[in-house]
């Protein structure tokens, strides 16, 4: 970790992906010790001194205003959400005291109306570090069928979306672009660690994954942020076969709380055939053979016979 902060790291990160050419700059042939833009190309595009992003870079100055931000963010080419996340890091406390430990996640009662009124389609409900608080049928079925149906209940057992995705053999398969999918739960690690920069269980989730995966390693330094919104998947899932379903979040307005993350198909579609399997595969089994009136009467027999 960057010893200056993770605003001070972010920058650094970022200047260094981007090459003269892509601004416009030219070098004249001379060698660069370190790949990206130097400080004071970086400052020029935003116009403001090198001295004074320099001292940015360095974790001395914490009171940019949003002007410079906003300039920075524009130098550097961020888009929104990267632009949202460097504000975000801008205004994080220093660090004092030890955080507090957070207080647990669960599912409050409109959240588990909305997933019982989803029955049918697969949907879970995710904490703000990827744990997996709760699932319906389809979505268990879908995403993680080789787990324990009821881990989400125990705290001490649930699910993690991020440690799935990177340390679960099942999850790798389950993507057919392994790679895509894994920038996407990083760079929305990256988004709720600048929104909870002192969150321990966090830090700890990104220490363990730094630690076990190198392919983490390598995506966490790059300080990549993506909105996971909306998104495609192409999934390889063992009992339905190949389908391509949209993965949609929904998530409060400020952004707190649980978010319940969605999978559709286009109607009609191939996919969407292989969503009602699934979805067939996993009902009750009085839901999948439906009572015949010959069983009506059969059960009235048994009962007269009992009752004599």
């Amino acid at each position: 970790m960057n010893r200056h902060g993770p605003l001070a790291a972010f920058l650094q990160a970022r200047r260094g992906l981007l090459h003269p050419e892509d601004v416009g700059l030219r070098t004249y042939g001379e060698r660069r010790r370190v790949p990206g833009l130097r400080r004071e190309e970086l400052a020029m595009l935003a116009g403001i001194s090198a001295p004074y992003y320099a001292r940015l870079e360095q974790g001395q100055s914490r009171n940019a205003s949003r002007e410079v931000l906003d300039a920075l963010a524009t130098a550097l080419r961020l888009d929104e959400s990267e632009r949202v996340h460097l504000h975000e890091l801008a205004r994080a406390p220093k660090p004092g005291r030890a955080a507090s430990r957070p207080r647990p996640e669960h599912v409050n009662p409109a959240t588990s109306a909305l997933l019982a009124a989803l029955e049918g389609t697969p949907a879970l409900v995710l904490g703000r570090r990827g744990d997996v608080l709760a699932w319906n049928t389809q979505g268990h079925a879908l995403f993680a069928g080789h787990l324990d149906r009821d881990s989400p209940a125990d705290p001490g057992r649930r699910p993690n979306m991020a440690k799935l995705v990177f340390l679960d053999a099942h999850t790798r398969d389950l993507y057919t672009d392994w790679p895509a999918k894994a920038r996407a739960v990083v760079g929305n690690l990256r988004l709720t660690a600048g929104r909870h920069p002192h969150d321990p269980l966090l830090a700890g989730l990104v220490g363990e994954l730094t630690m076990r995966s190198e392919e983490f390693a390598t995506l966490w330094a790059g300080h990549r942020i993506l909105a996971c919104d909306v998104a495609d998947y192409e999934m390889h899932h063992p009992g339905v076969g190949t389908l391509t379903v949209t993965q949609q979040t929904l998530q409060s307005p400020q952004g707190g709380g649980p978010a319940v993350v969605i999978a559709t198909a286009a109607p009609e579609s191939p996919s969407a055939t292989a969503l009602k399997l699934l979805a067939h595969c996993t009902a009750p089994r009085q839901a999948l053979s439906p009572r015949t009136d010959a069983d009506a009467d059969a059960d009235a027999g048994t009962h007269t016979a009992h009752t004599a």
